[in-house]
């Protein structure tokens, strides 16, 4: 399959273009901030009315990296949900979806700023988990060591040819990996900016997402 593969504190990982990461030796499949609900949330308070099609096409997404992988645990990190009551609004027909991609699956929920308490849907919640050498958690610890969390939705920007590209990315040193967002209405912060560029240490990579992810020296101001 196409991804970006590397190791982290001994354990083999790939980046998929799509912004999942895969772990073979676990059959695990990792993706983080989904906000899933966040067109209803933002046309609860009062935003814009943005088209309700994030969470399907989000959705869609994950069965397919699903598929493809064979995953038998997914681990989820962090702002799976826009917030909680973007959970509890989650169509019928979307919930039943989400049943269907758990099931004969170990799924685990971790808790994240936007949904920080428990999911009320099938699989584990946790705060954050130990799987052999890695951490996983939602928010980066200033001084963890093999740690994969997510929150920060990076992106990279960068001029190609001469033209300006931006895109989602995956941040990588020696002690850590920072998750793009997955989900479809989800912004980002450019990696060159703080904290980013602060708890990437030297040498930092960047692993565009995209058909067929690459790794660049992560930019930096």
């Amino acid at each position: 399959m196409s991804g970006y593969s590397f190791d982290l504190y001994g354990a083999g990982l790939t980046a998929l273009g799509s912004g999942a990461l895969w772990w073979p030796e676990r059959q695990a499949l990792c993706v983080s901030d989904l906000h899933l609900g966040k067109s209803e949330r933002i046309a609860r308070r009062g935003g814009a009315a943005l088209p309700p099609y994030e969470t399907r096409d989000t959705l869609a997404r994950l069965a397919s990296d699903l598929d493809r992988t064979g995953a038998r645990t997914v681990i989820c990190l962090g702002d799976s949900f826009d917030d909680p009551l973007a959970m509890q609004a989650l169509p019928r027909q979307d919930r039943l979806w989400i049943s269907t991609l758990q099931a004969g699956r170990r799924w685990i929920w971790i808790e994240g700023n936007h949904d920080p308490g428990p999911v009320d849907l099938s699989g584990t919640h946790l705060a954050e988990l130990s799987l052999g050498p890695l951490q996983f958690r939602h928010i980066a610890a200033a001084e963890a060591k093999g740690e994969v969390s997510g929150h920060y939705h990076p992106k990279v920007r960068l001029r190609l040819r001469g033209r300006a590209l931006q895109r989602p990315a995956f941040l990588l040193d020696r002690d850590r990996l920072i998750l793009p967002a997955y989900g479809t209405y989800t912004g980002g912060l450019f990696c060159d900016r703080p904290p980013l560029a602060d708890l990437i240490g030297d040498p930092g990579l960047a692993i565009l997402t995209g058909a067929q992810p690459r790794a660049v020296p992560m930019p930096r101001s």
